[in-house]
């Protein structure tokens, strides 16, 4: 992992550890979490049209970084927790995104790669 990542990761694993929490983060219960903070950033937006989003986008901007923020708090210290290199893991999946998705196929299409 890059210097950043290793040491936003200490900075969490420290915080939950000061606070004992590592008895409740497990893998099912930080998936729930991530699924639950990835909802409250979608509920940002919920019913807008595309607008109004970019003006929730300026209005509340402090209110969507700190919901992408728990997301990626809770993603890093899964990653964390189950050995997980996110750089390396994020590169095999863009190497497998790139064979699913040539760019003859899928540029300007907004088609599952199953469907090009």
């Amino acid at each position: 992992m890059s210097d950043g990542i290793e040491e936003i990761t200490a900075q969490i694993r420290k915080f939950r550890d000061e606070r004992d929490w590592m008895q409740f983060h497990n893998p099912k219960d930080l998936a729930t979490a991530l699924s639950i903070e990835a909802s409250e950033l979608l509920e940002l937006f919920l019913w807008k049209t595309k607008e109004e989003a970019e003006q929730i986008v300026d209005e509340k901007r402090e209110a969507i970084e700190d919901e992408i923020a728990d997301i990626a708090v809770y993603l890093f210290e899964l990653a964390d927790n189950l050995d997980v290199n996110l750089i390396d893991a994020m590169e095999r999946k863009m190497a497998k995104n790139g064979l699913k998705y040539p760019v003859e196929k899928s540029r300007g299409s907004n088609a599952k790669y199953s469907e090009l």
